[in-house]
């Protein structure tokens, strides 16, 4: 059975154990005052493991998805000079 927690409107705090399909108290234990809220307190989840995604954490060992390692765009470095430009071709006659 679970221990839940419940809030009265003047601001006092209870912990009642009661079974989940049973009712909540009516009324606050210190003071009797009505309606009592239940608090929801968030869970803390700890993921551990290689992960849990295939994008998650990637390895850098994965294979690129096509010819180029950086997708298929080239930088001015890579590119092969023109051999056919027409200032060379000018410079060279003159």
């Amino acid at each position: 059975m679970p221990i839940y927690e419940y809030k009265c409107p003047n601001g006092h705090l209870l912990e009642v154990f009661h079974g989940m399909s049973e009712p909540g108290p009516e009324k606050c234990e210190v003071c009797g005052a009505a309606p009592l809220k239940r608090v929801l307190h968030p869970v803390a989840v700890h993921y551990k493991g290689s992960g849990f995604y295939s994008t998650d954490y990637g390895r850098g060992s994965r294979k690129p998805s096509g010819g180029d390692s950086d997708g298929g765009t080239k930088t001015e470095s890579d590119k092969k000079p023109d051999s056919g430009s027409g200032t060379e071709k000018k410079a060279a006659e003159a």
